[in-house]
């Protein structure tokens, strides 16, 4: 049952709420040179993040095969165990992220993840910065349809009763904003991610924001233009 009560603020997570973008260009060149394939460019790795790992190997090899895909996708996974097991893994939060966190809580916001990461992935991510209580839904790429589908974003909705009207996507990616518009929630960009602010608008994004202390008073004004 939905509640036209609940607010429900959901974020992606590479690109918006941590930088992990050192650690996936790491990742998918050693994924490629295991295969003695040319390492695509930090921009073209850049362009994928947020897309399901079988879909980012097709794009970013796409003369190889699906049997290829798979073992690429293996050893990446494999490269981003050996970085976390040996606590090489950089997956920073971004500035003011956990201040607007305290703010939406403060609000009354419901607070969600919806991202390409795996499931075991993001847990481990929330757990290494303490915010693992912080959100009462998580949606993955393993366990949903991946982005642009909207199916992350639907599944947090039936988990939280939130109605789309009261939902909001904040993402760094024409993916979490093409998302957002298949399921009529509302999109927030945000300018420090993986895509171009001016992408991010052309896609269906409401505003992007240059800073996380932007947020709350964002969110304000996009529930008041919705009453």
């Amino acid at each position: 049952m939905h509640d036209k009560d609940i607010k429900l603020a959901v974020f992606d997570c590479d690109g918006t709420i941590v930088d992990s973008q050192h650690s996936i260009v790491h990742s998918m060149h050693a994924a490629f040179a295991k295969y003695g394939l040319d390492k695509p460019s930090r921009d073209a790795i850049r362009r994928v993040v947020g897309l399901p790992l079988a879909q980012t190997f097709s794009i970013l090899a796409p003369g190889e095969g699906p049997d290829l895909h798979d073992e690429l996708r293996q050893a990446y996974s494999d490269s981003w165990q050996d970085l976390h097991a040996t606590e090489g893994l950089s997956e920073p939060l971004y500035p003011g992220l956990v201040e607007a966190l305290d703010a939406l809580d403060a609000e009354g916001w419901l607070l969600g993840v919806a991202t390409g990461k795996s499931h075991r992935g993001l847990v481990r991510t929330l757990e290494k910065h303490g915010l693992s209580d912080r959100f009462v839904t998580l949606q993955t790429s393993d366990r949903a349809r991946g982005k642009p589908h909207p199916e992350m974003l639907l599944k947090a909705m039936n988990e939280t009763g939130a109605m789309a009207p009261d939902t909001v996507m904040i993402g760094d990616t024409t993916y979490d904003i093409e998302m957002s518009v298949n399921a009529k929630v509302r999109a927030i960009g945000v300018a420090w991610g993986y895509h171009k602010v001016e992408e991010l608008l052309a896609s269906g994004a409401e505003v992007v924001l240059n800073d996380f202390s932007e947020l709350p008073s964002m969110l304000d004004q996009e529930m008041e233009m919705g009453k």
